[in-house]
């Protein structure tokens, strides 16, 4: 198959760049008439009868030690050659314009982020179940002051309240007032008070976010856990509109057979208080070692805002807007963790902060 390629006499510079001029002006001449660049590449790239197989073949491996260097650069730049003319006349070939550099104005590419992690994803669904209701979302600060987590909470310094939320303090606080001293929120009803302090009413917010406590790690605690709560405040709020409003979120995140109930709970922040149970959603209220066989699964705090809070609000704005005598409002909280864990049959919350692929992918 040496008829292909011209024959090489000897192995001299000269005779060298004679042989290899030929083949680059053959690789020229197709190259400016080429129409099928295929037939081309197998002509000169083929891994059998390719010419450059050929070449190397029956000069390459022939050669004296000396002049292997040599045919080899000049091997090397045909071959370069070659590829950059099959790298021009593909495109053209294809009736597409050859492209130089990178086009900027191309659209760039989309890189899929992977799938929303099951605690975010159940906490859209809450909020979107508000949002249908028409409430907007409202966010805070992680590190808030005693005033906004507790003071104007109704939480009083000293109040045994206090100590039901393990508190994270932030240190070095001790030389700044009370009211003043940092912390990691322990509940999102924060954003309640700088939300009505900021605007007057009618307020309708949710309040979706991370929340932090001093609790140790279980199948059911985490020192890190996330809060949706809500505020409505207008003229005429009544328990009864609180009632229908939880009822009705209730039966969109779990499906509309299932049962509300409330009982009298209490709750600083809230007068009258109550804890909402909802029909257990793995025995239809028959009762199972899910709900201890009461049929009822306990979820969530609501209540009427006290008037103790529009007072503390009303004191830190310009123009007061929160007389009780006027406006009246319900305020409730849920824990994500708890609702993600009943959605998806979860028995230990600590998976959700694992980092285990195998138990995330399960919500791919």
């Amino acid at each position: 198959m040496t008829e292909a390629i011209p024959h090489l006499e000897s192995y001299d510079e000269s005779t060298l760049d004679r042989s290899f001029a030929i083949l680059a002006d053959e690789v020229a001449a197709e190259t400016a008439a080429l129409s099928d660049p295929e037939a081309f590449r197998l002509a000169w790239l083929g891994r059998k009868q390719g010419r450059l197989k050929l070449i190397s073949d029956a000069w390459l491996k022939s050669a004296p030690p000396e002049a292997r260097k040599p045919l080899g650069i000049r091997f090397n730049q045909l071959k370069q050659q070659i590829e950059a003319a099959l790298d021009s006349a593909v495109p053209a070939a294809a009736g597409k314009p050859v492209q130089q550099g990178i086009d900027i104005t191309l659209p760039g590419t989309v890189r899929a982020p992977g799938i929303p992690h099951p605690l975010l994803k159940t906490m859209q669904e809450i909020v979107s179940v508000f949002h249908h209701l028409g409430y907007s979302t409202s966010t805070g600060p992680q590190v808030e002051t005693d005033f906004y987590n507790f003071e104007a909470l109704n939480f009083p310094p000293n109040h045994p309240a206090r100590d039901t939320q393990d508190t994270l303090v932030i240190a070095g606080q001790q030389t700044r007032p009370a009211r003043e001293r940092l912390l990691m929120r322990t509940h999102t009803s924060p954003v309640q008070i700088r939300t009505m302090i900021a605007q007057p009413p009618p307020l309708r917010i949710v309040i979706p976010g991370k929340v932090h406590r001093n609790d140790a790690a279980d199948a059911t605690h985490s020192p890190i856990f996330h809060q949706v709560e809500g505020l409505c405040v207008d003229t005429n709020i009544t328990f009864s509109d609180l009632k229908g409003t939880l009822d009705h979120a209730m039966k969109a995140l779990f499906g509309t057979s299932v049962k509300t109930r409330f009982f009298p709970s209490f709750f600083p922040f809230t007068e009258p208080s109550a804890d909402v149970q909802i029909s257990c959603i793995f025995c239809n209220g028959k009762g199972c070692r899910k709900c201890k066989h009461s049929g009822w699964i306990e979820l969530l705090g609501c209540g009427m805002v006290d008037p103790a809070v529009f007072a503390a609000v009303d004191a830190q704005r310009a123009e007061p807007a929160y007389d009780p005598a006027r406006i009246s409002g319900f305020a409730f909280g849920m824990g994500v963790e708890r609702i993600a864990m009943m959605q998806h049959g979860i028995s230990d919350i600590g998976q959700f902060y694992s980092g285990d692929m195998r138990f995330l992918e399960q919500f791919a």
